[in-house]
């Protein structure tokens, strides 16, 4: 088979364990533990983890026409226009000022969706849950299980200790990075450059099913204003809330566009679906755009938007049609967990959360 050959979806390209019941199970412990600990310091439950929003966004996503067949699948099928809710975060599950530097992430939800879905997915919405790297820290659900229980044992260190780690952290990142590396674990604990949120490209870093392929996908940035933003320095110190006042600030002015994109699985052997910590080769097989995300001006930040996304929704890479079901050990812990940290929310803040045209929480 080339390279250039999408190789077909079958069942057989998951390999579950036979003892991820019991790490799920230590998973939502976790989980607990982390929420259960905010939920103290703050009167009010927050997700276990991207705790932290910095915008909250609509915009619409229209489905390029004449994308070839292999490229053509599941929502991207035929062309259309559908809305789309966007919530940019940061990972931790606390609360923290901007100057602890940790990875972003963007969850979008794509609502209005018809098809068959998933069992026990409701509504029409078809969610893509991203953070800004090709892949992800851990390879499967045990090794994330690790770096969960050290994010749970330090969720309630005093913030002027996470802040001078994350400083250091920062140092020793930027000198990988100026002799051509870099350090997904030190990013991950706290060295991120302290960049505009809004230049980042967001991947999937998990495959999900492409229809009748395997994929991964990503948003990358292609309007001007936007790309003008990609590694653009950003001093957040003494400004506890940076990341979301910059990104306030760039849609009070601007409109931002972004393509979704597809990376097609074309290679067993350097493309796996259950390490997760492997990014897919781009020269062997490129991200290729699917569709555009349009987000015109607006408010970033609002009451009513608080509201309606940060407490009133959940995002799930589970809320999926049958053709974009994901795959893998981390896709599977997210199946377990997610529901538990949206029930815990809905829960202690008595506020409900609802897929748009479903009945209850299913998501994070």
């Amino acid at each position: 088979m080339s390279a250039a050959t999408p190789i077909p979806y079958h069942p057989s390209v998951e390999q579950p364990r036979t003892d991820e019941a019991a790490i799920h199970a230590q998973m939502l412990a976790t989980f607990a533990k982390i929420q259960e600990t905010t939920l103290g310091d703050y009167g009010r439950a927050v997700r276990g983890v991207h705790a932290k929003a910095h915008g909250l966004l609509t915009g619409r996503l229209d489905v390029l026409d004449g994308l070839p067949p292999e490229l053509a699948q599941g929502l991207f099928e035929r062309p259309g226009s559908y809305e789309a809710v966007l919530r940019f975060s940061t990972n931790p599950g606390d609360i923290l000022d901007d100057s602890v530097s940790t990875p972003r992430g963007l969850a979008l939800k794509i609502v209005g969706v018809e098809g068959e879905r998933l069992e026990g997915s409701e509504g029409t919405t078809q969610d893509f849950v991203m953070a800004n790297a090709p892949a992800f820290t851990a390879a499967d659900d045990a090794a994330f299980l690790k770096s969960l229980k050290l994010l749970a044992a330090t969720t309630d260190t005093p913030q002027v200790f996470k802040k001078a780690f994350s400083a250091v952290l920062r140092g020793v990142e930027s000198a990988l990075e100026s002799i051509g590396t870099k350090s997904p674990t030190l990013i991950s604990l706290g060295g991120h450059p302290e960049t505009h949120l809004l230049g980042e490209t967001f991947y999937s870093q998990v495959p999900l099913r492409w229809g009748a392929y395997v994929a991964k996908v990503a948003v990358a940035p292609v309007s001007p204003e936007l790309t003008a933003l990609t590694g653009a320095s950003l001093n957040v110190n003494g400004r506890p809330d940076g990341l979301r006042e910059a990104v306030t600030a760039f849609f009070a002015e601007h409109e931002a566009v972004w393509e979704l994109r597809a990376q097609l699985r074309t290679d067993e052997e350097t493309m796996p679906v259950e390490d997760a910590s492997k990014p897919w080769p781009e020269d062997e097989s490129p991200y290729v755009a699917v569709a555009r995300l349009r987000v015109p001006r607006q408010a970033a930040w609002s009451e009513a938007a608080v509201r309606a996304i940060d407490e009133g929704l959940a995002f799930n890479p589970w809320h999926a049609l049958a053709a974009h079901r994901p795959l893998g050990a981390i896709m599977r812990a997210r199946r377990a967990a997610y529901p538990a940290s949206a029930r815990f929310r809905a829960e202690r803040n008595g506020c409900p959360i609802h897929e748009p045209g479903g009945r209850g929480p299913s998501g994070a």
